[in-house]
């Protein structure tokens, strides 16, 4: 289980096999390795033509489905991406290098830290455009992270049960607020994502009003943000796994909002 996404530029493997389709054989040719590796631990030396697996997963009405898969034919649909893949190579929203690399994702369960750290990276009265564009956004879209809390009851999503807050200075921010802006709100559009990357100290944040406007207004191209508003991820060696993912993804963030597309969320 995992928050997945993808930088929605348009190329041949999109247009071709969809977005989704795409996701679903990334995900479905992970998993068949998975399990071959697991049988081959096992001392199970059958070809993948003969191994199988029950996947139980939820249904848009609240019911659950149990599904028997076969492994290669898991590998069988996957191998569109092969042949592909070539369009990968020196793609502008390729992050990682390797074929698909513009899709990313980020484990559950989230870790505490992950959330403490984000919370600690939320501009402070002491940054008062940064401040004020985040408590305005807070009142007139309504976070109040109750979609989120489902969730956190469950530990398969959530390290940590109880729900950590920040006092902001006339109102606090909760880490279900935070998730619910991250990924709770859809596709992120481009200036939906130069905004978020401000919140969270991702861009320069000693900038004047009017460049603050142009980022809402969504007027910069891909030089501008770049000369403007360079990432600035900060490192750390006692980064944990998640806080890692984290950063992969605030980079692909990033990217989406150079090149001018949404980043696509599979929550």
């Amino acid at each position: 289980m995992a928050i997945d996404y993808a930088v929605l530029l348009p190329c041949v493997p999109r247009e071709r096999i969809g977005t989704d389709s795409i996701l679903e054989r990334l995900k479905g040719r992970e998993r068949a390795q998975t399990i071959i590796q697991l049988f081959r631990r096992n001392g199970d030396q059958r070809p993948p033509s003969q191994m199988g697996f029950e996947l139980t997963r939820s249904t848009p009405e609240g019911e659950e489905e149990t599904r028997v898969l076969i492994v290669q034919e898991m590998l069988d649909d996957a191998v569109p991406l092969d042949e592909l893949a070539h369009h990968c190579a020196g793609c502008p929203a390729n992050l990682t290098g390797a074929p698909y690399g513009c899709y990313g994702r980020i484990d559950y369960p989230i870790s505490a830290r992950a959330e403490r750290w984000l919370l600690d990276r939320l501009p402070g009265i002491d940054q008062p455009l940064a401040w004020l564009l985040l408590r305005q956004g807070v009142q007139e879209l309504g976070y109040d992270g109750e979609s989120v809390r489902a969730l956190r009851v469950n530990p398969a999503y959530f390290e940590e049960r109880r729900v950590m807050g920040r006092e902001m200075g006339e109102f606090v921010m909760t880490a279900d607020q935070v998730f619910e802006m991250l990924f709770l709100l859809g596709s992120i559009r481009p200036a939906h994502a130069g905004v978020l990357l401000l919140f969270f100290d991702l861009i320069p944040r000693q900038i004047e009003a009017d460049a603050i406007q142009q980022i809402l207004d969504c007027k910069l191209d891909a030089d501008a943000i770049r000369s403007q508003f360079p990432l600035q991820i900060p490192t750390g060696d006692e980064d944990d796994p998640t806080i890692h993912q984290l950063k992969d993804f605030f980079r692909a963030l990033y990217t989406g909002w150079t090149l001018g597309v949404p980043l696509m969320l599979d929550v």
